[in-house]
C-alpha cells in the first residue's frame, strides 16, 4: 500500500524541480552507458586490438553476472530500512564516485601496450566491475525511485518523459560530439580512432556525470513510503511465482530484450557503418543530433497520445511504422549518408515514442504486481526488468562481436588502417538496417497481442488500488 509520509514531516510539493532532478539521473547514467554501447566495441577492436569474438564473449559473461547483481540489488533496496535520505535516493550519493571512476577505467588506451592475455584480463575485470556492480548499484535504486517521488499516475508518466529527455541529451553529447573529437584524419583521407582522445573524453564525461548525479540527489524528494502488508512475509518461492506469472512483466521483458538488441547493436554497428561503409564521420554526428531532436519533438506529444489512446496503443503503432521504414532502408541499399539519415529521422520518430513511454510502462507493471499480490516489489521488478535490458545489451554486444568476425571484419591496432572488402561493407549495412526492421515489428506485435495493460486496464488497476487504500485508512 502506498501512503504519504507523516504530516509532521514538511515536504515540498512535487513539481518541475523533481522532474529535472530525476532527468539528471539518467543524464548522468547515460554518459557512460551510451559511450560504452556506441564506442566500447570499436575501442576494444581497433585501439586495443582484441578480436570481436573475445569482446562478444566478455559481454555474454558479464550478463551472467548481472543475473545475480541486478536482482540482488532490487531485493536489497526493497528490504532495506529507509535512510534519512530516502530508501532509493541515498544510493545515488553513495555510488556516484565509484561508478564514474570505473567508467573511466573502461577506456584506458595504454592497455594496448600489454601482452594480449593481460589486455583480455583487463577488459574482463574493468567491464564487469563497471557494468555488473557499480552501474547496477546506482541504476536500480534510481529507476525504482520514480514510484516514490509521487503517487500521481499522470506525474509518473511525466517522469518517464523527463528521464527519456535526460537520455536524449546525453545521447546528443556522446553521439554527436564524441566522433568529432576522438577520430584523427589521415593523409589518405581515412579516419582512425585515437585512444588517448577517447580517454580524455571519458574523463570529461566523468566530471559531467558527477554534476548530474549531484543535481539528481539534491533536487529529488521521496514523498511516498511503502508499507508491506502485515502478517506472513512473502517467501522467495511466492515472489518468483508472482513475477513469472505476471503477464505484463514477462511480455515487457521480451519487448525490452528485442528493443535493446536492436538499439545497441545498431549503435555499435553505426560506428562501422559511418566509418567504413559511408566513410563519413560527420554524418554520424549529425545523425546523433537528429536523434535527440526526435526526442525533443516527440516529448510534448507523448503525454497527449498516452491520455487519448493509451501507452500500449500508441507505442505499438509507432513501432510498426519504424520497423517498416527500416525494412525499406534495407531493401534500397542506400549509399548516400544524407539520404540514409533522412529515412533514419522518420524511423526514429516511431522508436523514440516507445522510449519516451517505457518507464511509465514499468510503473504500471509495479501497480499490477501490487494488485495481484498485495506486496510492493518495485525494486525487485525494476531489477528483473533491468536485467532483461542487459540481456538485450549482451545479445547486442555479444552478437555484434561475433557477427563482426563472421562477416570478416579485420581489426586494427592504433594507427593501422584496414580497408574492408565490399562483402564486409554490405554485411555491416545489412545488420544496421535489417535487425531494427525485424525487432521493431516484433515488439509492436508483442504490445498488441501479449502485453495486457491497455488504457482501460490501467485505469481499472488505479481505481482498485485507490479503493484498497481508502478501506485501510
Amino acid at each position: 500500500m502506498l501512503l504519504q509520509k507523516s504530516a509532521n514531516v514538511t515536504l515540498k510539493p512535487f513539481g518541475l524541480k523533481d522532474k529535472i532532478g530525476y532527468m539528471m539521473g539518467d543524464f548522468g547514467n547515460d554518459f557512460f552507458f551510451i559511450m560504452a554501447s556506441s564506442f566500447l566495441t570499436i575501442f576494444y577492436t581497433n585501439v586495443l586490438g582484441i578480436s570481436g569474438a573475445i569482446v562478444g564473449t566478455l559481454f555474454l559473461v558479464a550478463r551472467c553476472v548481472d543475473a545475480f547483481t541486478d536482482i540482488g540489488m532490487g531485493q536489497l533496496v526493497d528490504r532495506a530500512v529507509a535512510h534519512a535520505d530516502g530508501r532509493y535516493r541515498v544510493w545515488i550519493k553513495r555510488m556516484m564516485i565509484p561508478v564514474v571512476c570505473s567508467g573511466v577505467l573502461l577506456f584506458v588506451p595504454w592497455v594496448a601496450k600489454l601482452p594480449m592475455v593481460w589486455r583480455i584480463v583487463y577488459i574482463f575485470v574493468t567491464y564487469i566491475l563497471w557494468g555488473s556492480f557499480m552501474y547496477t548499484s546506482i541504476n536500480i535504486p534510481y529507476g525504482s525511485m520514480a514510484a516514490v517521488l509521487t503517487d500521481d499516475p499522470v506525474q509518473r508518466s511525466s517522469l518517464s518523459t523527463f528521464r527519456s529527455l535526460g537520455a536524449a541529451f546525453a545521447g546528443a553529447i556522446v553521439g554527436s560530439l564524441t566522433p568529432m573529437i576522438i577520430y584523427d584524419k589521415l593523409p589518405n583521407g581515412d579516419q582512425v580512432m585515437n585512444g588517448n582522445k577517447v580517454f580524455l573524453v571519458a574523463c570529461v564525461f566523468a566530471v559531467l556525470a558527477l554534476i548530474c548525479y549531484t543535481l539528481c540527489y539534491k533536487w529529488s524528494t521521496e514523498r511516498v513510503v511503502v508499507e508491506q502488508p502485515e502478517g506472513k512475509k512473502q517467501s522467495a518461492k511466492e515472489l518468483i511465482t508472482a513475477l513469472f506469472t505476471n503477464r505484463a512483466l514477462v511480455s515487457i521483458i521480451a519487448a525490452a530484450i528485442l528493443l535493446l538488441l536492436s538499439m545497441l547493436l545498431t549503435q555499435s554497428f553505426n560506428m562501422y557503418l559511418y566509418q567504413d561503409y559511408f566513410k563519413n564521420i560527420t554524418a554520424m554526428s549529425v545523425a546523433g543530433l537528429l536523434s535527440t531532436a526526435c526526442t525533443l519533438i516527440l516529448a510534448p506529444f507523448s503525454g497527449i497520445l498516452t491520455k487519448k489512446f493509451g501507452k500500449k496503443e500508441s507505442a505499438s503503432a509507432a513501432l510498426l511504422v519504424a520497423g517498416i521504414l527500416y525494412g525499406v532502408m534495407f531493401i534500397l541499399k542506400i549509399e548516400n549518408p544524407w539520404v540514409f539519415i533522412g529515412f533514419l529521422l522518420i524511423a526514429n520518430m516511431g522508436s523514440g515514442l516507445f522510449n519516451l513511454m517505457i518507464w511509465a510502462f514499468i510503473t504500471d507493471i509495479i501497480d499490477y504486481q501490487t494488485l495481484k499480490t498485495g506486496h510492493n516489489d518495485g525494486g525487485t521488478i525494476y531489477g528483473v526488468y533491468s536485467f532483461s535490458r542487459k540481456i538485450g545489451q549482451a545479445l547486442a554486444g555479444g552478437l555484434g562481436g561475433f557477427v563482426l568476425t563472421l562477416i570478416g571484419y579485420q581489426s586494427s591496432v592504433a594507427g593501422q588502417v584496414v580497408t574492408q572488402t565490399p562483402a564486409v561493407l554490405s554485411g555491416i549495412y545489412t545488420v544496421a538496417t535489417l535487425v531494427p526492421a525485424v525487432s521493431y515489428v516484433l515488439i509492436a506485435l508483442i504490445l498488441m497481442f501479449w502485453y495486457p495493460l491497455s488504457k482501460k486496464k490501467v485505469l481499472e488497476i488505479k481505481e482498485e488500488l485507490n479503493a484498497r487504500a481508502a478501506k485501510a485508512e
